[in-house]
């Protein structure tokens, strides 16, 4: 590897990030060049930076106050996709891990991982290798196997889909529906028109009707 991989962490826990950075630092190839404690802290610095000052791989916690890994995690996928992505978390419920992987994370790995692997991970990263061990293969997969026959209940609509489909019909804006589901109103858009396209509808009253008509409303109540 080359030097110079700029390394950004992203965690609530001061002293998680302050033992990341001691032990990546001992490393001449990395600098971890920018640390926040939530999404929204970790967008507004990335926003600052200039494009070719940004970080080349994020370790991205997955449960934070104001913003969580997820939402940050499409977020960032969507605005500096140049950045890549290692979900660093302790939880590996089935569900998590598809929707890390589905926001844009490149590899998820958990917070038990050697000092090592770490360092591997952060290589592959760099070079846009995703990694996972077996342990969260086997998760993700089983949660694509749910994902699926969720999806075919919901008439191929994703969890999101339906949540923002449920916001709809309870009167939100985009605006209100981006800040209650902490995503951007550009990704609200995104998931209106491909609700429209999956409904074979024409505008939000006829989407709010149809999530009545579906029974669906009542989930967000």
């Amino acid at each position: 590897m080359s030097a110079g991989i700029r390394v950004m962490l992203v965690d609530d826990h001061q002293m998680v990030r302050v033992g990341l950075k001691t032990y990546i630092m001992l490393d001449p190839r990395f600098t971890v060049i920018a640390e926040a404690s939530n999404g929204q802290d970790a967008l507004n610095q990335l926003a600052a930076m200039d494009a070719d000052a940004r970080p080349h791989v994020i370790l991205m916690d997955l449960s934070m106050p104001v913003m969580d890994g997820i939402a940050t995690t499409q977020e960032v996928s969507a605005q500096f996709p140049d950045s890549r992505i290692i979900m660093l978390t302790s939880f590996l419920e089935e569900d998590k891990v598809v929707k890390a992987v589905e926001a844009g994370a490149l590899s998820y790995v958990l917070k038990t991982v050697s000092s090592d692997e770490l360092i591997r991970v952060i290589e592959n990263a760099a070079q846009g290798i995703p990694t996972m061990n077996s342990e969260i293969s086997l998760a993700l997969t089983r949660g694509l196997r749910q994902r699926t026959t969720q999806q075919d209940d919901a008439e191929g609509l994703t969890l999101r889909e339906k949540e923002v489909l449920t916001l709809i019909a309870d009167g939100k804006t985009n605006k209100d529906i981006a800040e209650a589901l902490f995503i951007s109103i550009k990704t609200v858009k995104t998931h209106v028109s491909n609700l429209l396209m999956k409904c074979n509808l024409d505008d939000r009253t006829q989407l709010a009707i149809y999530a009545h008509r579906k029974g669906w409303v009542d989930v967000q109540n």
